[in-house]
């Protein structure tokens, strides 16, 4: 079964200056990339790709990857509603996948900005503690309250089924 951990960053008013700006820069490539799904009529990520590619890179300053995710993004918001041009937050989710993340240890994540990758401590409560070995795929970055949390996705065993033995009583 797959669950969700929302995971608190320890950033520097450095650190926060990068993520936010990155974070500004992958939704101002999203909004773009909407907006020519939106003209287009199309919600084809390899059509698009081909497309707005290098002018989202060009533009946006953003990865290779960062580009990749960005129209993915955008792809999958426009298919939810195609009257629509999709629109997305300065402060929306960045997605980060294993090539532009990556975990150093339990207490640590490198994530990419537009700076280059910087190590941040997570501030890692005991409740998710023994969940974290089991992070799987993509993470989400997102901004609360001027706070950095990463939405990580980790794989937790299936509870026993519960059979009961006797019954106590039916009301």
């Amino acid at each position: 079964m797959m669950q969700t951990l929302k995971v608190k960053l320890d950033t520097s008013a450095e650190n926060n200056r990068a993520l936010l700006e990155t974070m500004h820069q992958f939704n101002a490539a999203c909004n773009y990339v909407g907006e020519k799904a939106f003209e287009l009529h199309t919600a084809n990520k390899i059509e698009l790709q081909k497309i707005v590619y290098r002018d989202i890179r060009e533009m946006f300053g953003i990865s290779a990857q960062m580009a990749v995710r960005a129209i993915s993004k955008s792809c999958e918001a426009y298919k939810r509603d195609k009257s629509i041009k999709p629109k997305f937050d300065p402060n929306g989710a960045v997605i980060y996948d294993q090539r532009i993340m990556s975990w150093k240890g339990l207490d640590r994540v490198s994530l990419l900005t537009l700076d280059g990758r910087i190590k941040l401590p997570v501030v890692i409560c005991d409740y998710h503690a023994p969940r974290l070995d089991r992070i799987r795929g993509q993470a989400d970055l997102i901004l609360q309250d001027g706070t950095f949390y990463l939405c990580v996705v980790v794989d937790v065993p299936e509870p026993k089924k519960f059979v009961p033995q006797n019954v106590l009583g039916v009301d």
